[in-house]
């Protein structure tokens, strides 16, 4: 008897069900590992917390990067998540023809309060290893940024708990700095 086996999806599929309407247009889905995942709703914490992100590396990058907010970075030909920000190359087209892949970023950031689980288990070793320099999870529940560095065929070799009273600072930028309690201040 053959043992059964999930079909895993290209991003050219992924793509073909959305024009075909098999994914409806307001589908709040990302493509991860060839599997089609639901997206979490984002609370006013949540928003909040990425808001305030937005700002602060808004106001920091003086042309050295270029924010991306929730839109796709595709790390192979079966996944392309959706961070919640990521610092990227500065590109002449801002990325018109083509979604940021590994080389273009500098920095990825998830925001987490009920996607955690997902985003520990599941995106962080697909990030790491597409190798994705640095990765943050801003832990809404428990109040802290993890910092994830020296990415490998796991996931990442460094993590750091930063809480409040703490910089998070990003490698490839480390004049700028985010207040951790400020950010997590409700």
């Amino acid at each position: 008897m053959i043992a059964p086996t999930k079909h895993r999806f290209t991003v050219a599929e992924y793509y073909r069900m959305a024009e075909t309407g098999v994914l409806r247009p307001d589908a709040r889905v990302e493509l991860l590992n060839g599997e089609i995942i639901d997206m979490s709703p984002i609370g006013p914490f949540h928003g909040g917390v990425t808001n305030y992100l937005t700002d602060a590396f808004s106001a920091a990058a003086k042309g050295r990067w270029k924010l991306s907010v929730q839109n796709p970075i595709r790390l192979n030909d079966h996944s392309e998540p959706q961070p919640d920000l990521a610092l990227l190359r500065p590109a002449p087209d801002f990325y018109r023809r083509r979604h940021p892949e590994p080389d273009d970023v500098f920095l990825l950031i998830e925001v987490a309060d009920s996607s955690l689980e997902q985003d520990r288990e599941q995106k962080l070793p697909a990030y790491g290893r597409a190798g994705i320099p640095e990765m943050w999870i801003v832990n809404l529940n428990e109040l802290t940024v993890e910092v994830y560095r020296e990415p490998h065929f796991e996931g990442y070799a460094s993590k750091a708990v930063l809480r409040a009273g703490e910089q998070a600072r990003p490698t490839a930028f480390p004049d700028v700095n985010v207040d951790v309690g400020e950010l997590l201040r409700r």
